[in-house]
């Protein structure tokens, strides 16, 4: 009879844990795409998670939110490639590629594969029922220089497994593939932690075999690689390099992120990110920070800050501003416009998916106003924040 009571209570409890996790929010990834409509401003996540990473589109283009590079035990990484399927779900991403290290192999006694495009053979499947795109990359793992590098869009990875360095990279550009340069400044190949070019670099390069650079890389921001991105006219990328879990390397559920490359993409498929990285069209946000150049960063910016009223309370001539923070960014903002604030210092923080309230004091009752702040959280060059200018409106 204790048996019987024990196992019926073990069903109820069961029961209770597979409905918990049926009713956990994951992003649902649908999209009302460009792609149908022709109108990029018609497209709009629908987020069934309170941690999906949201950015708007802008007018020009779709917002996808990628992670270019990620590992699995098919590599050097804890989990299973499935694992990182549901991780992007989570985090409502666009795309990710599967980048295993095409040379290294810690894993392969306990996991043997002789074939280096199996995670993503295992997370295509995954993803398979979702709106997620899964790319196949590698990651030529070489002392430096050249250091790391990862070529994504390829279609056979086995190929890059070749003693030559160099023919390596060229193996990935007869497929097709964009690789970029990664963590070009770890302390494990810079000790200065200073990202710099060599001859090999250049050369790859000049020869369209280096496409882009990672401005960000895990925890680290590098505006060293950032400036040689500017010199070199390479792709700005920002990654997770995500090995074990993301929840955990990124601590999500105490409000963190993984970094992301936003792509400014005219369509939602792989090609439109291809097309997109090949005309440098990306914007990193890491740590709350958006690195991007100022043409590509700022359209995102204006599609996320918002003036949704300006009046006049009662017979006072302090103007009352609101402004609508549509995106997962905080803005933090220097005023630098002729008026002060009632309530503020000059130091203005515009927290996400919020509302914030100005009053400005403008000594006289004003058709409209003209606000220009200081960016400090927004990158366009190292040591550069571009100025974001308002135009207010006066209404009722």
């Amino acid at each position: 009879m204790m048996l019987r009571n024990h196992c019926h209570r073990l069903a109820l409890s069961a029961r209770l844990v597979a409905a918990l996790l049926a009713a956990l929010p994951i992003a649902s990834h649908q999209r009302a795409h460009a792609q149908a409509s022709g109108d990029p401003t018609a497209a709009a996540h629908t987020h069934a998670a309170e941690r999906a990473i949201e950015f708007p589109d802008t007018p020009d283009y779709l917002s996808l939110t990628c992670d270019f590079h990620t590992h699995t035990v098919f590599s050097d990484g804890s989990v299973w490639p499935t694992i990182r399927v549901q991780e992007a779900l989570r985090d409502n991403l666009d795309c990710i590629a599967i980048t295993e290290h095409i040379e290294y192999q810690p894993h392969r006694d306990d996991i043997p594969h002789p074939d280096r495009n199996r995670a993503f053979d295992i997370a295509t499947r995954a993803a398979a029922n979702s709106e997620l795109i899964v790319l196949l990359g590698s990651e030529i793992t070489r002392s430096m220089p050249p250091g790391h590098s990862n070529a994504i869009f390829l279609t056979n990875a086995n190929a890059l497994l070749v003693d030559d360095v160099r023919a390596a990279f060229e193996a990935a550009g007869s497929q097709g593939a964009f690789t970029f340069w990664n963590h070009p400044n770890w302390t494990a190949q810079r000790k200065d932690g200073i990202a710099r070019l060599e001859p090999l670099h250049e050369s790859l390069i000049a020869d369209g075999l280096l496409s882009g650079i990672e401005v960000v890389n895990e925890h680290t921001y590098s505006r060293e690689a950032l400036q040689i991105a500017l010199d070199h006219d390479l792709a700005i990328i920002g990654t997770s390099d995500v090995h074990g879990i993301v929840d955990w390397d990124y601590h999500v559920p105490e409000g963190g992120h993984r970094p992301v490359t936003i792509v400014l993409a005219a369509a939602r498929s792989a090609e439109g990110i291809r097309q997109a990285l090949a005309e440098r069209r990306t914007v990193v946000w890491h740590r709350n920070m958006l690195i991007g150049r100022e043409a590509h960063v700022m359209p995102v910016v204006h599609a996320s800050i918002r003036v949704t009223r300006a009046y006049y309370p009662g017979d006072t001539s302090v103007l009352r501003v609101e402004i609508e923070n549509v995106s997962d960014a905080e803005f933090v903002l220097r005023n630098t416009s002729p008026y002060s604030f009632h309530k503020q210092g000059d130091l203005i923080m515009l927290p996400p998916h919020h509302t914030t309230v100005l009053d400005v004091k403008t000594l006289e009752l004003l058709t409209g106003v003209r606000m220009t702040f200081e960016m400090l959280s927004v990158i366009t060059a190292p040591g550069t924040h571009p100025v974001l200018e308002l135009r207010v409106p006066v209404g009722e």
